[in-house]
């Protein structure tokens, strides 16, 4: 991996302004957080952060309740990738970046139902009924929970049972 690096300079308040071009290249969007750390080094390192990798024990076990109780297949995403779920498609898309559509759904913060086609990961489309609903904590989206099933119809108990996980998960993250 090429590292890139550039010389700034900290203003009166401790602030370090990132360029917009490695902004651009790690994705990180105005308003997402960041991890900072220090090592023995006397480094400084800012790293972009990832809900996920906090709490991947207990997304897991939700992702396998709901898949027990629902019988359809779940993926959950983060704001860059997918993270995990029960689906054929999750060799697919676990790990690769969401694709530009989910982004805009997730930015606008919508409950998406439909039945047709969509693409998941950059380059896999889904066909079939599908929901999609935003994790919400702190006031901001952080990832999104997928239904999906090529042959049943997404019913209001679906959506109820997404509403709550995507709730739950928003709630526990916050707190």
């Amino acid at each position: 991996m090429k590292a890139t690096g550039v010389i700034r300079r900290i203003d009166e308040l401790g602030r370090i302004v990132i360029p917009k071009e490695i902004r651009k290249k790690l994705k990180i969007r105005d308003g997402e957080s960041i991890e900072i750390f220090t090592d023995n080094l006397n480094q400084i390192i800012l790293k972009k952060y990832s809900f996920s990798e906090d709490y991947t024990v207990i997304i897991e076990s939700y992702v396998e309740s709901i898949y027990e109780t629902l019988k359809k297949d779940i993926l959950i995403t983060d704001r860059d990738k997918f993270i995990s779920g029960i689906s054929e498609l999750k060799k697919d898309c676990e790990q690769k970046d969401i694709s530009d559509f989910l982004i805009r759904t997730l930015d606008r913060r919508e409950v998406k139902r439909d039945k047709g086609e969509i693409e998941l990961c950059n380059g896999k489309i889904y066909s079939g009924n599908y929901i999609i609903y935003p994790i919400i904590s702190s006031l901001e989206p952080i990832g999104s929970i997928i239904l999906l099933s090529k042959t049943e119809e997404i019913t209001k108990e679906n959506m109820d049972v997404i509403q709550v996980a995507a709730n739950f998960l928003g709630k526990y993250i916050e707190n």
